[in-house]
């Protein structure tokens, strides 16, 4: 039997670490197959495998200085340290976890989570141009704004531009909706101003807007434009045509920068329309100060069932792709 001891700075620290009726302890002792048990502030982790008693002590110990770093600890935070231990990548998640990006009107720090959302920030910053490609509830587009809100912050930028293309989403078609332009396309630019709300507040956003610093416009409207001075965000380019992303990206002006998301598994486009996206990303990728950064199933920071979505889809993807293949290979010429 292998054991491991710990201990506690305070009460509140302890009680963090264990969660809600001991919730997070329960979690680590069913992933790792240990027991955990308290004796006032010590804590002794007990079991059959020294990896894995190794690999419950540096969660513990995450858990630990993450609280005492001021984050809130939640269950999905605890299945990111207990995936990232076993894969070996715990210490660099970690280090992810420590980088602010931003401050929200509540003082809140915004702050990556994964190694894969601090090198798309480090990318963001370092970048004039920069791609992110990976699925749903990564973060693609709410690091966008939390870094563009930064900027103009700092003064970096005088105006922060969110785009994206007003396509509807599957097999739904709304029909024509009521009111001027701005009704009309709100419904699909509403995943922006609520990035924006959450991070401006809702009162300081709108105000932002009036005076023209964050300006909020179907990808449609770029075209003739030449954007200085900003940070161009063009969210969901996976529903953008090669020929309108190679418009969107020749606007850009003097002391500008642009980033365009989007998940390639889910394209809205019509089915004899190409998505541009993987091809700009392709064609630009080699570019100095053009950067594409992917992110996977592991940079997930939704609700823990959307990251299990994501790998069972991820995994279909595959399992098709595979059929493709060996059926063109068993198609292919035959010799005589």
């Amino acid at each position: 039997m292998q054991k491991e001891q710990l201990s506690f700075d305070t009460i509140n620290q302890q009680q963090a670490v264990f969660g809600p009726e001991d919730k997070y302890i329960k979690l680590i002792e069913n992933s790792f197959h240990v027991s955990i048990v308290g004796r006032d502030s010590m804590l002794e982790v007990a079991g059959e495998s020294e990896i894995d008693v190794n690999c419950v002590k540096e969660v513990l110990e995450c858990m630990k200085q993450l609280h005492t770093g001021g984050a809130a600890l939640t269950e999905d935070t605890v299945h990111r340290l207990i995936e990232e231990s076993r894969d070996g990548g715990l210490d660099e998640t970690y280090k992810a976890m420590q980088d602010v990006v931003t401050l929200t009107y509540k003082h809140g720090p915004v702050k990556c989570k994964t190694l894969g959302q601090k090198n798309y920030v480090k990318a963001l910053k370092e970048n004039i141009v920069t791609f992110c490609i990976g699925p749903a509830g990564t973060g693609k587009t709410y690091l966008a704004v939390a870094q563009a809100a930064e900027e103009l912050k700092r003064g970096e930028i005088d105006k922060i531009i969110m785009s994206r293309p007003a396509i509807e989403a599957g097999e739904e078609r709304l029909g024509f909706l009521p009111g001027d332009l701005a009704q009309k396309v709100d419904p699909y630019l509403r995943p922006l101003y609520d990035a924006l709300d959450d991070i401006f507040g809702r009162e300081k956003s709108e105000k932002h807007q009036e005076r023209g610093e964050i300006e909020i416009a179907p990808l449609a409207y770029m075209r003739g434009r030449t954007l200085s001075r900003a940070r161009v965000i063009i969210d969901e380019s996976q529903n953008a045509s090669f020929s309108t992303l190679k418009m969107a990206l020749t606007r850009l002006g003097e002391g500008s920068k642009m980033v365009l998301t989007g998940d390639v598994t889910q394209i809205d486009l019509p089915r004899n329309t190409d998505s541009g996206l993987e091809r700009c990303a392709r064609i630009l990728g080699g570019i100095d100060d053009i950067a594409v950064t992917k992110l996977s199933n592991r940079d997930v920071v939704r609700n823990k069932i959307v990251k299990d979505i994501v790998k069972a889809f991820e995994k279909e993807e595959e399992r098709t792709q595979a059929r493709r293949d060996k059926k063109r290979i068993g198609s292919g010429p035959k010799t005589r």
